[in-house]
């Protein structure tokens, strides 16, 4: 009996990793984005995780063809989903391999983001949320101002890009037009130059018609390493990721000022 129920259970995971695959859509006449998918039975939303930098997936062929990125959200997508749930981490257009700040606030990226929205995220029957992180929240921003719900249910910032004369900081964006909950979250520690968190509370300011909106400060964690804007330091919640994961989760469940 004991060897059927660890079958079993073995079966169960096998056929939730199974689902998990490499996909893309296209969004303007020639572009195409890529995106990971995780489809979770009885997931109560479906995420949408925007990363920073240059959005690039880190597709590795060694992994099976899994994301192999270091980027918080990329790394932590295993943990959104055995939170249950629906997860997609989008990728970088076809036709930008650098993703600049600029670029995210266009109207070709936020029509990249439409069409994911409503061609892959919308058909899974959950609410939407996008999950953004340092140059991913500008992204994510901009699309919340763009697109009204029902597209989108809610937004989370992690490590928001809060200044910087050559970057677009989130809090000039027209974050008064979003009107959905907002959660903003930071470390402490963050290092970063242009993700300040001492400056996350302008975005909260500036989120002056959404429902609900919360700033959260995290610390601890360990072992950060490498350049303070990169995902294995601070900014990238090292060594915390199951703590920050979960006060993400708690949020989207119970959003609460």
């Amino acid at each position: 009996m004991l060897r059927l129920a660890i079958a079993a259970v073995v079966l169960a995971s096998s056929s939730a990793f199974a689902l998990d695959r490499l996909a893309s859509v296209e969004t303007r006449p020639g572009v195409s984005v890529e995106y990971w998918l995780m489809e979770r039975d009885g997931a109560t939303a479906t995420l949408v995780l925007v990363p920073g930098g240059s959005g690039n997936l880190g597709i590795n062929m060694k992994r099976g063809g899994a994301p192999a990125s270091d980027n918080f959200l990329t790394r932590s997508r295993e943990l959104f989903a055995d939170a249950g749930f629906n997860v997609i981490v989008m990728g970088r257009p076809s036709d930008n391999a650098e993703m600049e700040a600029e670029f995210r606030t266009s109207r070709e990226h936020v029509e990249d983001m439409r069409i994911l929205l409503q061609r892959a995220a919308a058909p899974l029957g959950k609410p939407v949320w996008l999950v953004a992180t340092s140059r991913g929240t500008i992204s994510a921003a901009a699309a919340a101002i763009a697109l009204p719900p029902p597209a989108i249910a809610g937004v989370v910032l992690t490590s928001s890009v809060t200044k910087g004369a050559k970057t677009v900081p989130v809090p000039t964006l027209a974050l008064h037009e979003i009107r959905v909950p907002v959660l903003v979250m930071h470390h402490r520690k963050d290092e970063c130059g242009i993700c300040d968190p001492q400056r996350a509370d302008r975005i909260v300011a500036g989120l002056k018609n959404a429902p609900i909106k919360s700033l959260v400060l995290v610390e601890g964690g360990d072992g950060a390493h490498g350049k303070p804007c990169e995902g294995m330091h601070w900014h990238g919640f090292v060594g915390m990721e199951k703590e920050a994961v979960n006060t993400i989760a708690a949020w989207i469940r119970k959003p609460s000022p």
